[in-house]
């Protein structure tokens, strides 16, 4: 038989969702793939029973229902500090998942470089090699990931065409500061190049932390596009709402792209969802409240174990390291490792390496979307991390 695509050989699927199938297999506490087991906010519930018996059971426009439009420009107009057309600027799609990848067809040319920053979320590479571009990393560096200018302009010395930059950072929980994010901008401006954002996790920020939208610093709307989800806000990982905000030439090639992969969101969720657009501020300062207590349990937690961790600045993951643990067991891969941790202690954690260009395997990433009894159940199993693991 004649050769499959060569664009499916350089990477594999995905480790994260691999590790949900590892601990529903051991009946593990599953703390790998991030998605809450609580209900969303009732409103929004309550208006898809609504939406049920009314009219949106066929297709809408494919970039977005007008309403879902509106909805989503003014909350991120106010948000972003920015002016955003619902009629030019928007795309809506199936998750933030598609609206990346979306993005990244839309301005990618076989050959092109894509610069990202390392930890990483795992799509980020596969969205570039599907896109027939280059990833080439930049290290976030341990405890705090902070990165170095340097590095990243040798990224755009070297012909990146764009960045990905996930803010609030998936895995390791940072929060871009305003210095930073100028610097980049900077960077961007002086080499032509795009931003392509990830702000999936915009309102799970922890204080002191600020949320700086790039598309809003000076110079920069023209080249960035924002790609977002509606997923980890209103807790409804499996309705697969995203969308892209990006100026309008850059929209109008985005609209091509999505028509042909998807055709367009489910009808019913986009009106159903229009009511959580509409939210006041104390929804989005009570999420804050809950995922900065949740934080808290673990990190206590964890602390109490003997765990090392880094403290996230946002999003709701946290790196951990089992370096001494791994030495005991003579356990070179952190993949094997994880499973034993599934098997054996009972909770279930993603790989480090699978989010590192890096060679680093001494982190698995736990998440804490999950109510204050999963949490608690899962420490009280890794308080027999010692134990069991011998």
């Amino acid at each position: 038989m004649k050769s499959l695509s060569v664009r499916t050989a350089n990477f594999t699927d995905s480790v994260i969702r691999r590790m949900t199938r590892i601990s529903l297999k051991y009946d593990a506490v599953n703390l790998s793939q991030g998605f809450p087991d609580f209900e969303p906010p009732k409103p929004i519930l309550d208006r898809l029973a609504q939406v049920a018996y009314e009219n949106f059971h066929q297709y809408s426009l494919t970039w977005g229902a007008q309403n879902f439009r509106e909805a989503l420009a003014a909350k991120q107009s106010k948000l972003m500090g920015i002016p955003v057309d619902p009629n030019s600027e928007i795309v809506t799609t199936c998750g933030g998942t598609e609206a990346m990848m979306a993005a990244m067809m839309t301005i990618c040319n076989p050959g092109d470089k894509v610069a990202i920053f390392s930890p990483f979320y795992e799509n980020y590479g596969a969205d570039t090699i599907l896109s027939g571009a280059e990833p080439v990393y930049i290290p976030l560096v341990p405890p705090k990931y902070n990165f170095d200018p340097e590095k990243l302009e040798d990224a755009f010395r070297a012909g990146a065409k764009a960045l990905i930059l996930c803010n609030p950072s998936n895995p390791c929980g940072k929060v871009f500061t305003l210095e930073e994010m100028t610097v980049i901008a900077g960077l961007a401006k002086k080499y032509d190049a795009y931003v392509v954002t990830d702000e999936v996790y915009e309102h799970i920020i922890y204080a002191p932390n600020k949320m700086v939208y790039m598309a809003a610093l000076p110079g920069m709307k023209e080249r960035t596009i924002v790609c977002g989800s509606l997923s980890k806000t209103y807790s409804l990982t499996g309705w697969r709402l995203g969308y892209t905000i990006a100026p309008p030439e850059i929209t109008d090639r985005i609209k091509k792209v999505h028509d042909f992969l998807t055709v367009g969101a489910a009808a019913p969720l986009q009106e159903a969802i229009v009511t959580g657009l509409k939210f006041g501020q104390e929804y989005y300062d009570e999420l804050t409240e809950k995922y900065t207590h949740k934080r808290d349990i673990m990190c206590k937690g964890l602390d109490s174990i003997g765990l090392r961790h880094n403290v996230p600045e946002g999003a709701y993951y946290i790196m951990i390291d089992f370096k001494d643990y791994m030495k005991k067991l003579n356990v070179t891969s952190d993949l094997e490792f994880a499973e034993i941790l599934c098997r054996d202690v009972g909770v279930g954690m993603v790989p480090g390496s699978s989010f590192f260009k890096e060679n680093v395997n001494d982190y698995l990433r736990i998440h804490f979307a999950k109510k204050d009894e999963t949490l608690n159940s899962a420490l009280e199993r890794l308080s027999e991390i010692n134990r069991k693991l011998k």
